[in-house]
């Protein structure tokens, strides 16, 4: 919202700017809040959806598509009228008139035509800056409803993330991704129609018509990712986009001679570099945390390449006239960006030494747990081994209780047999039973019976 506000800021006082300086400082405002956005905007959408943020951040970068292939549209409709006003006076002028003193209705018409020109950029201004005072509006009415729920999140999801082992290291190839990537992009993008200009001798409206094909299939494909980040990874949307752009910048620079070819390959081109920006940020936030820092890096690279690379192929391309020097650096940015991707996707999935640790700890609880099961199961055997001794022990005993029963019974009939007196068994062998040497009642046969029991003893 502070960064919108400063571009607002920044819009409304150029119109009115007389001074070069004032203007310069007034541009870097500008430039200023734009980054801060471009970073700002790139982070909240992180946290805000998380692991779901393809498609928002494939949405969030298809406006700045859009944004770039119909502003240049919308100016040339606003400067239309001035256009045609200003070619009869061009017409009129050559090298006699600029010798000789102009007329009051030559001297009245420039005024005249400065007035309109300044009245068409006041109100291009002015309209631009209120849309984007009432966007910040509506965020600062966001952050003021949901700023406490809003950092309540940002420490969970910081707390849940992990950072990758070689953080720094990955976030510093990625910067030199982005370096190279949106160098590329801004290179193609503004020396194309220069290209078919000198190298592929087209007419202008035909040029144009390039540089729109380039442009429009960026936008399309962008717009298309938001529904194919849904149900595509990151990682396979960079590797497609990453195999588009090497197999058509390959092409571009040694077989765009063929006219075919180089629309084809600006179209694919135009559309194999849609997707990588959104689509990189939200691969490396799939392995590392991405705060303000990291996506500040992210945005530093990129504007590095928009500001670097697009300098030096025009100075290049000075130097050696007769070289397509802007082919050769779309082939070699997108060979540097083929070699690099591999690199960051093996230091991202390189472990981590606390994964490494809680590896090793349950590693140690599964041999702890298999090793007490173990003793559990050579106890239980123990345990049962004991009950079948205990049981074997048991049933010798039933059988040598039966086995004195069975004697006893046998005994005690032929003494019965033999004597007159009646003796009740009974008690005998309730007490034998029961493990008693004791015998009830004073009998002939105590001792007779004394001497059976020794002996089944």
């Amino acid at each position: 919202a502070l960064s919108m506000v400063a571009t607002t800021v920044g819009l409304y006082g150029i119109p009115w700017c007389k001074d070069s300086v004032l203007l310069t400082v007034l541009m870097s405002v500008i430039g200023g809040s734009m980054g801060v956005l471009d970073t700002g905007g790139n982070v909240l959408a992180l946290n805000t959806w998380g692991a779901e943020a393809g498609p928002h951040m494939q949405a969030l970068h298809f406006s700045f598509a859009v944004g770039a292939f119909v502003a240049p549209i919308l100016a040339k409709m606003a400067l239309g009228g001035s256009e045609t006003k200003e070619i009869p006076v061009a017409e009129k002028t050559n090298q006699s008139d600029l010798k000789s003193v102009p007329t009051a209705s030559a001297a009245s018409a420039v005024p005249a035509l400065q007035d309109h020109l300044e009245e068409d950029f006041l109100w291009s201004y002015v309209v631009i800056g209120t849309y984007l005072f009432l966007v910040s509006l509506f965020l600062f009415v966001l952050y003021a409803k949901g700023s406490s729920d809003q950092d309540d999140k940002s420490k969970t999801s910081l707390e849940k993330g992990k950072l990758a082992k070689h953080h720094w290291a990955l976030i510093g190839l990625l910067f030199t991704f982005f370096l190279f990537y949106v160098g590329a992009e801004v290179t193609y993008g503004s020396y194309v129609f220069t290209y078919a200009m000198v190298f592929a001798e087209m007419k202008e409206n035909e040029a144009a018509a390039l540089n729109s094909v380039f442009w429009g299939t960026f936008a399309t494909c962008r717009g298309v990712a938001i529904f194919g980040a849904a149900f595509l990874y990151p990682g396979t949307m960079i590797t497609l986009s990453l195999s588009a752009s090497a197999v058509s910048s390959f092409a571009l620079a040694f077989f765009a001679h063929y006219r075919a070819l180089l629309w084809v390959g600006t179209a694919v081109y135009g559309a194999s570099m849609a997707t990588v920006f959104p689509s990189g940020i939200s691969w490396v936030e799939q392995y590392t945390v991405v705060e303000g820092k990291s996506a500040s890096l992210f945005v530093i690279g990129a504007a590095l390449g928009e500001m670097c690379i697009p300098a030096v192929v025009g100075y290049l391309q000075g130097r050696f006239h007769h070289i397509p020097v802007i082919m050769y650096a779309a082939f070699l940015s997108s060979t540097m960006t083929v070699i690099l991707f591999p690199v960051m996707y093996k230091l991202a999935t390189s472990p981590r030494e606390n994964d490494l640790k809680e590896v090793s700890d349950t590693e140690t609880r599964k041999a702890l747990l298999s090793n007490s099961r173990l003793t559990e199961d050579e106890e239980d055997e123990e345990d049962e081994q004991d009950g079948r001794e205990w049981n074997e022990a048991d049933f010798e005993v039933i059988e040598m209780n039966d086995k004195l029963k069975n004697s006893l019974t046998d005994s005690s009939h032929k003494r019965s047999e033999n004597s007159p007196v009646q003796v009740s068994l009974q008690p005998h062998l309730d007490d034998v039973l029961g493990n008693s040497p004791v015998v009830a009642g004073g009998s002939p046969q105590r001792q007779n019976g004394t001497v059976d029991w020794e002996k089944n003893d």
